[in-house]
């Protein structure tokens, strides 16, 4: 048996031991603020190492052992950590992490020996892991799929401003207070965090009690995993050559293999809702592969780069921490306009790869070191993120909710594999040194070249084959003279490469605008707005086609003032593309003219009747009908009446919550409408006072999220209350966006209250 909880971001969560409701955005904010911890410690770490060498003796083999060993546990722990949330619970499993950093850091606060040292550094990343894992699912949780974009760029962001402080602030702390302060303090932040955490997040409770749909699977990918990122990092301590390390490369290889054929083989037995699409999946490995590969790379290089100008280290830490300066912007942007993966990664990995290649000309010369780096490392950030977080957010919207905790160890494992394999480079290695300017210059190439390709897998090639080819042009230029004049030629070209870039995505915005415009002409012109009076009546109309740019789709609605008073249509044509447009456009004229001269509603429900007769028969499509819902109020009565052909039956929305009325259905349009008596009968519906009836297509009721539950049109709409139609309308269209990350179907909606 699967269960199956509402999202917490529905509403206010309920507070640990029944006490006041605890805000989604509160949520929001603790759960960033703890897994900035992620980003400090290692920070903190980094800065302690020659504190640690002079006291205990710790050397680079003893780092390099943390390091290695730390990574390879900390992707098992991953999977691990996010499956035990599924079953016991976000808040419990979240607590026992946080319990264990603060005892992995009161560890490193007493060593006394480098073993113990490195033990206390094995088990403090593997407790970080944990911790941003349990934070990241819980954060999902909480939030409704729709809302996962907006959610996940604002948690992001404070996550890139926490790396700007850390790298800045982290080598002062150091000196000020001593490693074993340092290693206390983080204890201490570990245990405040624990304390709010059990005071102010709600346990949400097991989300599943059966076994994950394919645990072999998700087995062979996490020994994947961790015998690659040990094989990356290994390889250059022990040598390519040697046979541990042949044969963690080979483990990995049978691994993936085994993987990718349990995936085949198992295809046809899994329900949708368990899957996570192929692209979807493939689009968040690589961007976070790309991010963890590009951090490194900026952190081997760009402080090398920037000392060898005269420059101090506090002032290359400045430059680096640029990055986290750009990727807060782009979260930010990310989090209030809504950026497509595709585009985020065409625009933001070229941005990002001729930013890399920009740094060797504007870091070869002090006098504009400092504010060219910074604002190139900033570009670099900028691009990467953008390119990220979109790929982030659409994967999590789409994880199924049972499965979460473990699909979402997926993004962290990525970032730590893409930093392995940034440290399989020469010059990257935890044993070896700062690299010389000339090995910076080289890292930043390769690093050029690994986001060029992550842009032809991601975004648009085309945009992908301009940067590759600005970059090796660059190469060429700076390989023939590293001259300052030839620096600033070579600055100009990679500029004005950037500019056509920037033109060919204006051009690009241009004629999707020319696009939309025209969609939007065509959506006004078949399917008029509805107006928000008419007669006695308030009303209100959405339409929201299923596919993105069409416009039009298989549902209709139309509102007219006429002689008998006010009629309204909404319904639904069997069918989708062109066909279903053309027979909408046909229902919709018919009604428009009958509904004038027509006395009867009844009558006029017989003309569409005949009208989508009419088109089967001239298409040959013996199985053309549509589902319509036609009201009718006239006069200072509070009464409709109304002909429900097939539809949905109509929704009131008054102070007492949300209720179906009764409206007895007939045939729908196509299947012939006369009863027995030769006429099709209104039937009356009477609104209660201050009450709004709201109809709809089933596109609504059948938006399902994630985990494939259907949206609860009635008990959503009671949540809401009684409100205007104009009120109720956009509250649904936000709350059907929060509930759905993707819309399968139509949606068309008018709500109807007295005037």
């Amino acid at each position: 048996m699967t269960g199956t909880t509402t999202p917490l971001g529905a509403g206010a969560a309920p507070a640990p031991g029944g006490g006041h409701a605890v805000s989604p955005r509160v949520i929001g904010l603790v759960l960033a603020l703890v897994a900035a911890l992620y980003v400090v410690a290692p920070a903190m770490n980094a800065a302690v190492a020659p504190l640690v060498h002079t006291d205990l003796g710790v050397s680079a083999e003893d780092n390099a052992v943390a390091q290695v060993a730390g990574a390879c546990l900390a992707i098992g722990v991953l999977a691990a950590t996010g499956r035990a949330g599924d079953v016991r619970g976000r808040r419990a499993t979240l607590s026992a992490s946080l319990t264990a950093l603060c005892l992995g850091s009161l560890a490193l606060a007493v060593s006394f020996d480098p073993a113990t040292y490195v033990l206390g550094r094995i088990l403090v990343a593997v407790s970080l892991a944990a911790v941003f894992v349990s934070c990241l699912a819980f954060m999902t949780t909480v939030s409704m799929p729709g809302r996962i974009r907006r959610i996940m760029g604002g948690w992001l962001a404070a996550m890139s401003a926490g790396f700007v402080l850390a790298v800045n602030l982290a080598p002062h702390a150091a000196v000020l207070t001593g490693w074993r302060v340092t290693a206390a303090l983080m204890a201490l932040a570990a245990g405040a965090a624990l304390v709010i955490v059990r005071r102010l997040l709600p346990e949400t409770g097991a989300l599943t009690r059966e076994a994950l749909p394919d645990a072999v699977r998700t087995a062979c990918r996490v020994l994947c995993a961790v015998a690659l990122a040990a094989a990356l990092q290994l390889a250059p301590l022990w040598g390519w050559q040697d046979l541990r390390v042949g044969a963690l490369l080979t483990a990995a290889v049978l691994a993936c293999a085994a993987a990718r054929l349990r995936a085949l083989r198992r295809a046809p037995e899994r329900g949708r809702s368990e899957q996570v699409p192929g692209a979807v999946w493939t689009g968040a490995l690589v961007a976070g592969l790309a991010l963890g590969f590009t951090q490194v790379v900026l952190t081997i290089a760009v402080p090398s780069l920037v000392s060898s100008v005269g420059l101090s280290t506090g002032i290359a830490a400045l430059v680096l921490s640029a990055f986290g300066v750009g990727g807060a912007a782009a979260c930010l942007l990310i989090r209030y306009r809504a950026v497509s993966p595709l585009a985020g990664a065409s625009l933001g990995l070229p941005l990002a790869a001729l930013g890399m290649a920009l740094l060797h000309a504007l870091l070869d010369h002090g006098s504009h070191a400092l504010a060219g780096g910074f604002a190139v490392v900033t570009l670099i950030g900028f691009g990467t993120m953008l390119a990220t977080a979109p790929q982030m957010a659409r994967f999590l919207a789409a994880v199924p909710r049972p499965h979460l905790g473990v699909n979402a160890a997926l993004l962290p494992s990525a970032i730590l594999v893409g930093t392995a394999a940034a440290q399989a480079l020469p010059y990257t290695s935890a044993l070896d040194p700062m690299p010389l300017p000339t090995e910076a210059r080289e890292l930043l190439w390769v690093g050029t070249v690994v986001v060029a390709v992550a842009a032809f897998a991601l975004g648009r090639p085309v945009v992908a084959l301009a940067v590759t080819a600005a970059s090796v042009l660059q190469y060429v230029m700076v390989d023939a003279d590293t001259s300052q004049p030839m620096s600033v030629v070579v600055a100009l070209a990679v500029g004005a490469a950037a500019g056509a870039v920037a033109w060919s995505r204006r051009e690009q915005t241009e004629r999707l605008t020319r696009t939309r415009e025209t969609a939007t002409a065509l959506q006004c012109a078949v399917l008029h707005p509805i107006p928000s009076r008419l007669g006695a009546l308030r009303l209100a109309g959405l339409y929201r086609p299923a596919t993105a740019g069409t416009a039009i789709g298989g549902d209709f609605l139309e509102a007219l003032d006429t002689p008998y008073g006010t009629r309204i249509l909404i319904g639904d044509v069997r069918g989708k593309g062109l066909q279903a447009v053309q027979t909408v456009t046909d229902l919709l004229g018919c009604f428009r003219s009958q509904a004038h001269e027509t006395e009867d509603l009844g009558e006029v429900a017989a003309c569409l009747d005949r009208q989508v007769r009419r088109a089967a028969l001239a298409r040959g499509d013996e199985e053309l009908f549509a589902t319509a819902l036609l009201l009718q109020h006239a006069g200072p009565s509070r009464d409709l009446h109304a002909v429900n052909c097939g539809h949905l039956a109509p929704l009131e929305v008054g102070p007492g919550g949300a209720r179906e009325l009764h409206v007895p259905a007939v045939l729908p349009l196509g299947f012939g409408l006369l009863d027995a008596a030769g006429a099709v009968r209104s039937h009356r519906v009477a609104l209660d006072p201050g009450a709004t009836l709201l109809t709809h297509t089933d596109g609504l009721s059948e938006a399902r999220n994630s985990t494939g539950e259907f949206y609860p049109v009635a008990e959503r709409l009671s949540a809401a209350g009684p409100r205007t139609p104009d009120a109720l309308v956009r509250h649904l269209d936000d709350d059907v966006r929060d509930w759905t990350h993707h819309l399968a179907d139509d949606i068309a909606v008018i709500a109807v209250g007295p005037r």
